[in-house]
């Protein structure tokens, strides 16, 4: 466990539990992480951007964002500046959204070839905070987070889903920001204040910080326990088998 003050928290007892979706839930970080190199790589080359993209950007740019916002903090990392375009722009197009879409098709082909699961001691804690009667939602800046949840086999957990596709439709703003995590906890009726909300980005627990909520458990997938607790974390594990009783 990378915090021994988790073992103080039960989740069975507090008015909702709100969870990011990608490297929380399921493993499809690691998916979402090879799109963005693949297609990172081809444009790093064909315009010779310099320094090469790493993981150290995914996480520092790109990690918990809606996906343009992504490619647009990146670009702005390297000092370059593309036009926005819009949502429906071809994945060849040389836009902000034209690389995003490109990044979606390449994980979504991923995803429908190779399928997914979630983390076991993701799904160990959702069975018990279900049997507690604890209300869950998803709150996730992905748009493809109904796709992922039903090939993940637990969409059914979650009677609330504020999702990349719901915060393009209701104009909420991109993590760091409040927006969906506020809107997930009015959503589910619950007092962010009295509930726990589970994120492994810093934009995540960021917002969901900025959001008011009582506890932000951090899971460190490699975004870094520090970085974490930076950002807004109060709690920080490495599994969310750890936070079951």
């Amino acid at each position: 466990m990378s915090d021994s003050s988790s073992a103080t928290v039960d989740l069975r007892d507090v008015d909702g539990v709100l969870l990011d979706l990608d490297g929380v839930l399921t493993p499809t970080a690691e998916l979402h992480m090879r799109a963005w190199q693949a297609v990172f790589d081809e444009v790093f080359a064909a315009w010779d951007i310099a320094p090469a993209y790493t993981d150290a950007d995914y996480f520092a740019y790109v990690d918990g964002k809606k996906r343009y916002d992504g490619v647009a903090s990146l670009l702005r990392s390297r000092n370059v500046e593309l036009p926005w375009g819009q949502v429906d722009d071809p994945p060849s197009a040389d836009t902000i959204c034209g690389i995003g879409n490109r990044k979606n098709d390449a994980f979504a082909t991923a995803l429908r070839r190779d399928g997914i699961a979630p983390y076991p001691g993701s799904l160990a804690l959702l069975e018990v905070l279900r049997a507690a009667g604890v209300p869950m939602a998803v709150v996730s800046s992905s748009k493809n987070a109904e796709e992922v949840l039903a090939a993940a086999g637990i969409r059914d957990f979650f009677p609330v889903v504020v999702d990349g596709v719901v915060a393009e439709r209701e104009g909420l703003a991109s993590k760091p920001a409040p927006d969906v995590f506020r809107v997930g906890a009015e959503r589910l009726g619950v007092d962010p204040a009295s509930s726990v909300a589970v994120e492994d980005a810093t934009s995540g627990v960021a917002s969901a910080a900025a959001a008011g909520y009582g506890v932000v458990i951090g899971v460190d997938r490699g975004a870094g326990s520090d970085a974490l607790r930076a950002h807004g974390a109060t709690i920080v594990v490495d599994d969310l088998a750890r936070l079951v009783p």
